[in-house]
C-alpha cells in the first residue's frame, strides 16, 4: 500500500465528497462509508453502505459506486478510473475493483479487521492476480477515522 503522493486539490475535493456520501449512509443507519468512481475528470459513480437498507451482504460503498458508474457508462469495465473510498476496502470490494479494472484507490482510514489493502493483506500486491491497481491510503484518514468512531460512538451511547 502507498502512502497518497502529494495532496493533489482534486484528490482531496473528491475524497472530501465521499466524505458527504459517508455522511448519508450514517443518517440512514448505515455503517458511514463513502465512495466514488472519477473517470476522465468526471465523478460517473458514487455510492455508499447501504446493506441493511438494501438487504444485500454486497451493498458496500465501493460496490454501489462501481455499480453506479458501470451503468452511467453502459460497460463492466472502467479503464483509468479513480475510485475513492473513505475506508480502506474489504477483500469483496477489491475483487469488485479488479472485475471493473479500476486503475487507481486512493482511500482514507486504514481498516485494521478488514483492510485488504495492507491492513490485512494486501491483495494490490498479490503477483498471482491478473489485474492490479495502484492504491494509495491515508487521505484525510483523521476525517474518515473520526465520522466511523461519532457513529460507533453514538451507537454505544443509545444503547446504553
Amino acid at each position: 500500500m502507498a502512502e497518497p503522493s502529494t495532496s493533489c486539490s482534486e484528490d482531496v475535493a473528491y475524497m472530501r465528497r465521499a466524505l458527504a456520501l459517508a455522511a448519508l449512509g450514517a443518517a440512514a443507519g448505515e455503517v458511514p462509508v463513502g465512495a466514488l468512481v472519477v473517470q476522465d475528470g468526471l465523478v460517473i459513480g458514487e455510492g455508499w453502505n447501504r446493506p441493511i437498507g438494501r438487504q444485500d451482504a454486497s451493498a458496500h460503498a465501493e460496490i454501489e459506486a462501481i455499480r453506479d458508474a458501470c451503468t452511467h457508462t453502459a460497460n463492466y469495465r472502467l479503464p483509468g478510473a479513480t475510485l475513492y473510498v473513505t475506508l480502506e476496502p474489504c477483500l469483496m470490494c477489491i475483487g469488485a475493483i479488479f472485475h471493473a479494472r479500476i486503475a487507481r484507490v486512493v482511500y482514507g482510514a486504514r481498516e485494521p479487521k478488514t483492510g485488504a489493502a495492507g491492513s490485512q493483506i494486501d491483495l494490490f500486491a498479490e503477483p498471482r492476480l491478473n489485474h492490479h491497481a495502484r492504491a494509495e491510503g491515508g487521505m484525510l484518514a483523521e476525517e474518515c477515522a473520526q465520522i466511523l468512531s461519532d457513529f460507533f460512538g453514538a451507537k454505544r451511547a443509545a444503547a446504553r
